[in-house]
């Protein structure tokens, strides 16, 4: 697909000529203000770069491109701007709004050099984007994959708190909702050095030695230094390791990621562990939500109403007796699989994955499991 650029002025006649200049060099696409324009990126983009003018009626060029950040965030913004907005278009270059700013009037040689440069910016977003939704994310399902083999249970608890964060982020239309989706996957990936007793009892409340107490709410750390040693994932690890913590969220660490954001996604998975906490302990839903908003010094109240109408897993799925051997990838299963001499297999609530299905069919070629069990399996 062809890269395509879009400019926005309120001048027509201007946008002609910029169509004119450079229609034998690049895709050009034109919108007349910063409303039309954003409908345009809705329903003709992705655009690989936006050019706006500064001055515009209604909404300001540095306006509609901090529209446009929100809206197309991998999109590379351009300002066109006359010498008396100068002040104005660094400001928003400075904030980081904005990837570069043209005076008017602004010669062809000079606006096609910003473009390429532009292109050429956005394909390296773009590689970016692919290393880290594609390679990277490969990476850590193979680190779910070992964790659903070496502990069960911290697996099946890292997928329902997966689903809790997931359902957060849609709500509040985050980007890049990947980040805060890997933290939730991976939140539990420390309990793979610790007991699997000591574990579940954790989970279900029951009281802890003081040394085994510290040896859990020690999990989130060591889950940190792990992925400390996995590049891009320095704002996922800090996430995970203030899972438990219920001291006031600082010394975020410095990068790409804002403070903000980062901030926020460490909220979200702390109030999906402790909905997942009183669901462990027998709450319903609707029960777990009701305690949690009587915690407001520990949760935001707009967080802990966004789960209020989270729609349940089996909403879209039915629950079916399945034989063992016939279990597929997408169904969840609803009780624990446990051998004959009572070590857990797999957890309740566990996503059937293509790992999980080769693991089950070991122990049920050794006649090691029951061969039916009951599952949620998707209409």
């Amino acid at each position: 697909m062809a890269d395509k650029i879009l400019f926005v002025d309120d001048e027509p006649a201007v946008l002609d000529g910029y169509k004119r200049m450079l229609h034998r060099e690049f895709e050009v696409d034109t919108a007349v203000g910063g409303e039309h324009a954003l409908n345009v990126i809705k329903d003709q983009g992705p655009y690989s770069v936006v050019i706006s003018d500064m001055r515009m009626p209604v909404m300001n060029g540095a306006q509609f491109l901090a529209r446009v950040r929100q809206l197309r965030p991998d999109t590379i913004r351009m300002l066109l701007t006359g010498f008396a907005d100068v002040d104005s278009a660094m400001d928003a270059v400075n904030e980081g709004n904005i990837f570069r700013f043209l005076t008017k009037p602004c010669e062809k040689e000079v606006l096609a050099k910003a473009i390429t440069s532009g292109l050429v910016q956005y394909r390296l977003v773009m590689a970016e984007k692919d290393l880290l939704e594609n390679t990277l994310m490969g990476s850590i399902k193979v680190l779910t994959d070992v964790l659903s083999a070496a502990n069960p249970a911290a697996f099946g608890r890292s997928l329902r708190i997966t689903r809790c964060v997931r359902h957060l982020v849609r709500k509040f239309s985050l980007p890049t909702p990947w980040r805060f989706e890997v933290a939730a996957m991976l939140s539990q990936l420390g309990c793979v050095t610790l007991d699997s007793d000591l574990i579940q009892n954790a989970y279900v409340g029951k009281e802890l030695s003081p040394e085994d107490a510290a040896r859990f709410e020690g999990h989130p750390q060591v889950a940190k230094d792990l992925l400390g040693n996995i590049p891009r994932l320095e704002a996922v690890a800090w996430m995970v390791s203030q899972q438990l913590s219920k001291e006031p969220l600082q010394s975020v660490p410095q990068g790409p990621v804002s403070a903000q954001e980062i901030i926020f996604g460490a909220k979200m998975l702390r109030l999906a562990v402790a909905f997942d906490n009183l669901r462990l302990k027998g709450a319903s839903e609707s029960e777990a939500v009701e305690k949690l908003r009587l915690r407001p010094n520990e949760f935001e109240s707009a967080l802990v109403e966004s789960l209020a109408n989270m729609k349940s897993e089996d909403s879209s799925m039915h629950l079916r007796k399945v034989q063992t051997t016939k279990l597929q990838v997408g169904m969840v299963l609803q009780q624990e699989i446990r051998n004959r001499s009572g070590m857990l297999v797999v957890a309740k609530g566990q996503e059937i994955s293509h790992a999980v299905l080769i693991k089950l069919a070991n122990f049920a070629s050794a006649g090691a499991i029951d061969r039916e069990v009951m599952a949620l399996v998707p209409v």
